[in-house]
This record gives C-alpha cells, sequence and structure tokens, in this order.
C-alpha cells in the first residue's frame, strides 16, 4: 500500500485580519474543492498549530462529523510531523482519507520563546539565547569559518528567495532585492543582515491524502509520497536552543531523516529534480544542503554562485521563495513546501515552473529543540 496527494490548498501567506483557524479553514475547503471530496467523505484529520490555538476546533466550521482529528506541535516541525501521521495513519489501516493541515498566526518581531517549554532555565533566556536570531548566527558564523562559506553567497542566498517569492501569489514578500541592497540592509546578528532572514507571520495549508487505490478514482495526477520520516536529534548535535556545545560531535537530525527518507523511497539526491530545504535564514539553507545529502561540506559556495539552485539550475532549492519570502507561520511552513513540490510536480507552478517536467521533489524541515522532518514526492 502507498500513498498520494490527491487536494492541496492554501491561505497566502502574510499579515491578514483573519485568525489562524479562519485562515486554516480556507485551505482545507480549498483543498477539498482540489481533490474533488466532501468533509464528510474525510476519516481523520491531523493539525498544526504553535501559537494560533488547536486546529480541531476547526470542525466547528468544516462541520460535526464525528472523525478522529489530532492536534500536533513540534515547534517548526509541525507540518512534517502532522504529514508523517498522516501517512502512518493510512498505512495502518485507521482510513482510507485524510487531511493534514497547519496554521499560524505570529506577531511581529523574532520568535523568542520561554526557556521553560524547552526544559531550560531562566538563565538561558536571560542571556539572550532564546532569540533564534542569536543562535543561528552563531552557527552559521561557525560554519561558514569552517567550510569557506562567504557573505556573497549567504546575500546571494536571499536574492534567490525573493527573486521566487516576486513569481508566487501566494508569498509574502514579493519585491525582488538585489545581492547589494541585501548585504548593505541592517546587520541583526553577524553575519546575518535583515533581509537574510524570514519573518514570523501568518498563513496555513491544507493537504487530501489517501490511498493509491482511492487517488487513482479521484484523479489522473496523483502525486505519490514515496516516503517520509521524521528524526529527533542525537547526543553532541548542535542545535537551537542547546544550553551547550558538546566535545563530542554528532549529526543533525536533518542528515538522519533524510538518509532515512532517501532509503525509504529507494531513491538519493541525485535522483530529485527540485528541492524545498527550511531557510530560517541564509545560513540555514546553506547548511541544510550538505546535512541533506546534495553536496559536501563547503561545495555551496561554488553551488550558489553559480546559480546551480536557481530555477533553471541543476538543483532548483526553495522554489515559492522559501521562508525567507514567505515568512513562516510554524504550523503551515513544513506543508507548504510539500504544496510547492506538488504544484512542481503537477506542471502547475506557472512562471516559477522547473524546466524539463521534473518527476520527484525533496522536502526538509527543521525545528526546535532538534527535529526534522523529510518527504520524496514522485508522479
Amino acid at each position: 500500500m502507498s500513498v498520494s496527494i490527491v487536494g492541496i490548498g492554501m491561505h497566502p501567506f502574510g499579515r491578514h485580519g483573519l485568525t489562524g483557524k479562519e485562515q486554516g479553514v480556507v485551505a482545507v475547503s480549498r483543498a477539498l474543492h482540489d481533490a474533488g471530496v466532501t468533509w464528510d467523505q474525510v476519516q481523520f484529520a491531523f493539525g498544526g498549530s504553535d501559537a494560533a490555538g488547536n486546529p480541531d476546533t476547526m470542525v466547528s466550521d468544516l462541520g460535526l462529523t464525528g472523525l478522529s482529528f489530532v492536534n500536533v506541535r513540534n515547534g517548526c516541525a509541525t507540518g512534517g510531523s502532522a504529514i508523517t501521521l498522516g501517512v502512518q495513519a493510512i498505512l495502518a489501516g485507521a482510513g482510507d482519507i485524510g487531511v493534514v493541515v497547519g496554521y499560524d498566526k505570529h506577531p511581529p518581531g523574532a520568535f523568542n520563546a520561554r526557556p521553560s517549554e524547552y526544559s531550560l532555565g531562566d538563565w538561558y533566556g536571560e542571556s539572550g539565547l532564546m532569540l533564534t536570531t542569536q543562535f543561528f548566527a552563531m552557527k552559521i558564523q561557525r560554519y561558514a569559518d569552517h567550510h569557506g562559506i562567504s557573505a556573497s553567497t549567504l546575500a546571494k542566498v536571499a536574492e534567490k528567495a525573493f527573486a521566487n517569492g516576486a513569481l508566487n501569489n501566494n508569498a509574502w514578500r514579493r519585491s525582488p532585492l538585489t545581492e547589494q541592497e541585501i548585504l548593505a540592509s541592517p546587520m541583526v546578528s553577524d553575519p546575518l543582515t535583515k533581509y537574510m532572514w524570514c519573518s514570523p507571520g501568518e498563513g496555513a495549508v491544507a493537504l487530501v491524502i489517501c490511498r493509491d487505490e482511492v487517488a487513482r478514482r479521484l484523479t489522473t495526477k496523483p502525486i505519490r509520497i514515496g516516503a517520509v520520516r521524521l528524526r529527533s536529534r542525537r547526543f553532541g548535535s548542535f542545535e537551537v536552543f542547546s544550553p551547550g556545545l558538546s566535545a563530542e560531535r554528532g549529526v543533525s537530525p536533518s542528515v538522519d531523516a533524510a538518509r532515512a527518507t532517501f532509503e525509504a523511497a529507494g531513491v538519493g539526491p541525485e535522483d530529485m529534480d527540485l528541492a524545498q530545504l527550511q531557510d530560517t535564514e541564509a545560513g540555514a539553507e546553506v547548511m541544510h544542503l550538505a546535512e541533506t545529502g546534495f553536496c559536501s561540506d563547503g561545495d555551496q559556495e561554488r553551488l550558489v554562485q553559480d546559480g546551480e539552485t536557481r530555477i533553471g539550475g541543476r538543483l532548483p532549492v526553495n522554489t515559492d521563495g522559501g521562508c525567507i519570502a514567505n515568512g513562516e507561520p510554524i504550523g503551515a511552513s513544513g506543508l507548504r513546501q510539500v504544496y510547492e513540490n506538488v504544484l512542481q510536480l503537477r506542471g502547475d507552478a506557472g512562471p516559477r515552473q522547473v524546466p524539463g517536467h521534473p518527476r520527484a521533489a525533496f522536502t526538509h524541515v527543521y525545528g526546535a529543540p532538534g527535529i526534522s522532518a523529510c518527504t520524496v514526492l514522485t508522479r
């Protein structure tokens, strides 16, 4: 048995007058319409939100049908966790048709979680390290020094994101910026300037998933979920909200999740036609290119400078603008990546369509305090 995506729906990202739940209802309704099914045909749902309330409350708007609805909260990996659970439910025989949905509504400013939520002492917050801008800047500064990543490469990652976002009607930031403008913008935390960061925001995404046998009855363009895997951190990995750095280094959960996903799908990074990678900031995309197996540490300098990660390049990355252009409503972010890959594999991505009729696509999401989920989709 395998699982396919037959419907996708999105409420645009940005700042809106709707609640997070209301945006979620919009996304689910659009996904159901896209799949050609009604809410009373859905047998289960998994919904994720970090800061905008419990997604199961959407049933008051979608319909009180008595279905199983489980709420998910797993940092920035919430969307990846929701689709993982949805696929597992179908493979376990819990239902034939399900919905996975994520939404959020964050206030302006950097994410600044409470230390107690991550089993940390107050001292960690008082030192400023709960501000994600501090941690991610330290991480890419260290990585760039070890592997020769230039400020120009970080700026080019962000420039690509804004260029792709300008082609995406659902993106928040749709004004292109030059490499020079990005480098000249105010320094937030060295080496990352203002326009190298994503912003907490609002938005929602929903998917309708089902058994392949059902998918073939619903659509002529089912997108198969070749594999989805989720992993947590190992001892010695250097992750957000880590209170220290061990002398004994361990691999990132992104390494484990990507390897497990490729192995389960029976393919490798070289078989992917495009990829959506977590880009909380420009350095994250750089590091995740290596952690997910698409290149070796340090090779990103050449890949980015040569334009190989742009649409039309050898491996287009974050074709919808990624988090940098879309912003990050935590519950929706990982599902936005899947939404984009479905569009690309259907050939429906419009002006940002990857050429050559892509057949396989990869997503990767990473969240605190060290959770990663990856998918391989095929047509």
